[in-house]
């Protein structure tokens, strides 16, 4: 069920100035992630709160615009690449930089015995010596056991925490990032669209659809 209310002539420069202005939002929301999660490397907490409520605030400026409910919900999946995106591109890049591959051995499994499934995983090195960092994973889908042989990349720096070598993508991560933002890009422009249209008809904001 719609709420109406009295339609009327709409300036379609201001449409332009506030669809203009969410794109650019969008845009720096997503820069705004990624310089955090730089500056914080090391430390996901800070920059995923700052994603999220950067991602929240895009997805209410886009049900405000759009005059609707339903593209602000579609809105959430491109978000969930941004934010990915933003948080992991700057570690993994600097992994990719400057980390140090070797091979190792599962040798102990701190959640095993237990119904948790935060792992830490102490290693072994091709040396025969343990190593003294762990090797953190989150979740039992896929999570790999003990005796299995890895290849992780260590931050020599000790800033970023160590990462299998195999699930270290900082392209594909950048590229998520992007997609992401320029799927956010479509939707404003849309939502500036028919925001518009749904302004000039006397539309207010209706239920979801």
């Amino acid at each position: 069920m719609t709420t109406g209310i009295r339609g009327g002539r709409v300036n379609p420069w201001t449409s332009v100035r506030r669809t203009a202005a969410l794109v650019v939002f969008a845009w720096a929301a997503a820069a705004a992630t990624t310089w955090v999660a730089y500056l914080a490397v090391g430390s996901e907490a800070v920059p995923i709160a700052v994603g999220l409520v950067l991602c929240l605030v895009f997805i209410v400026l886009l049900s405000l615009l759009h005059r609707a409910f339903w593209l602000a919900v579609l809105a959430a999946a491109p978000g969930l690449f941004v934010l990915v995106g933003a948080v992991q591109y700057a570690p993994e890049a600097a992994l990719e930089r400057r980390g140090v591959r070797e091979s190792v051995v599962i040798v102990a499994d701190s959640a095993a015995g237990t119904s948790g499934d935060n792992h830490r995983f102490t290693l072994r090195g091709t040396d025969g010596k343990e190593l003294k960092e762990k090797l953190e994973y989150g979740g039992d889908t896929w999570a790999p056991k003990v005796g299995e042989r890895l290849d992780v990349l260590r931050d020599p720096e000790g800033e970023v925490p160590m990462e299998q070598a195999d699930e270290v993508d900082a392209a594909g991560r950048l590229g998520g990032l992007i997609g992401g933002t320029v799927t956010w890009t479509l939707m404003a422009v849309l939502a500036g669209r028919r925001g518009h249209v749904r302004r000039g008809r006397g539309i207010g904001m209706p239920g979801p659809g």
